[in-house]
């Protein structure tokens, strides 16, 4: 299937959402939307954005873009070569005009919108339009596999080649610096070193030196799929708390992974790492942080919960990130009718075996360097 092909089987999504919700077309302007639906595009501008600067009107008959004079060359040029798709601009100095094309556009069409549109007072999308992402077309899921690969890649060399003094914001760097020459953007970085990972489960990366132990997370994005990993180093030898500890959240990991069946309740798969936890002796750490949850063309498409609603797809793709003090499991996997597919699992990285009601999954151990 080329993007061509991709496109038509999700223009038909949309059309066969577009009947049931007694719409026209939808305008998609958020990053993740317009991914989605053109295979892989992006109209952003600013990296720390969701909407884009282009919008797309999706009718049952096909799907016309909107956007300023600045970015019109780059969509028809890169986005949409050869005409692949109309692209309708406006001069960015005259922002009226944008309300005169899209009012011209509408024409008395029902629509709805995932984020405000110039000139139209629109609805919002109803949220079911996002579960049409969860389920991944198996060229998606070869893209994500490409930007595991990668993603893990620069993860597991900037830990490797890091050295003792080096400050976080250094790290954060190298990682960055990584992920760009893979063809990867990030989405986030995360750089914690010493007792700012006991601190903190969201560690911004600071001018903090590392001097014996630190973690690295990547939110990598490329072609629009957004891949999380946590990978863990240390100068020292483990010690047996520590050892024992990171034993313990890859045992909540396996849990997590190996509930993450197609058709399972997001609340019983997360009760799944309640009782790890618990079995751990440690009860209370779930409630320190988000455990995660189904990921794709956004970090995290749902937060699960306790009460969360909802169920796992198959073919639909899941960050899991139980943490316990001082150590976290990390890695993206896929929910296939198969089993539990974790992606971008390298053969050079320390793993343990982490066990959970009779099955069993490798999980990142804490690199000694």
């Amino acid at each position: 299937m080329d993007k061509a092909q991709e496109r038509t089987v999700k223009h038909q999504k949309v059309a066969e959402y577009l009947a049931a919700h007694k719409l026209d077309g939808v305008v998609l302007s958020k990053r993740w939307n317009f991914s989605w639906y053109t295979c892989g595009g992006h109209n952003h501008v600013a990296l720390a954005t969701e909407n884009g600067a282009a919008w797309l009107l999706v009718t049952r008959e096909g799907a016309r873009l909107v956007t300023t004079n600045i970015e019109a060359a780059r969509h028809r040029g890169e986005e949409f070569p050869g005409g692949q798709m109309e692209v309708l601009e406006f001069p960015y100095h005259d922002p009226p005009q944008a309300a005169v094309v899209f009012r011209k556009l509408a024409g008395g069409l029902k629509l709805a919108a995932d984020a405000p549109v110039p000139g139209l007072d629109l609805p919002a999308l109803p949220g079911e339009f996002d579960r049409l992402r969860w389920r991944l077309t198996e060229p998606e899921i070869q893209r994500y596999r490409l930007l595991a690969t990668d993603t893990v890649a620069s993860l597991e060399k900037v830990a490797r080649t890091a050295r003792p003094g080096q400050t976080e914001n250094e790290l954060a760097g190298a990682l960055a610096a990584e992920l760009y020459g893979r063809n990867c953007n990030f989405w986030a970085i995360f750089v914690g070193a010493e007792d700012r990972i006991l601190k903190y489960r969201h560690p911004l990366p600071t001018a903090t030196k590392v001097r014996k132990y630190f973690m690295l997370i990547a939110c990598a994005e490329r072609d629009g799929l957004i891949l999380s990993s946590t990978r863990l180093a240390s100068f020292a030898p483990l010690s047996e708390e520590l050892a024992a500890r990171h034993e313990a959240v890859a045992m909540v990991d396996a849990a997590l992974i190996g509930a993450t069946t197609p058709g399972a309740k997001l609340r019983d798969i997360y009760r799944q790492g309640q009782d790890a936890y618990a079995a751990a002796k440690v009860s209370d750490e779930w409630r320190l942080h988000h455990q995660g949850g189904p990921c794709g063309y956004q970090a995290r498409d749902v937060i699960a919960n306790p009460t969360a609603e909802g169920e796992a797809l198959a073919d639909q793709a899941f960050a899991w990130n139980p943490s316990i003090t001082g150590t976290k499991s990390e890695d993206t996997i896929l929910c296939r009718q198969t089993g539990q597919e974790i992606m971008g699992m390298s053969d050079d990285w320390p793993v343990i075996q982490a066990e959970w009601k009779g099955q069993t999954f490798p999980r990142g151990q804490i690199l000694v360097l």
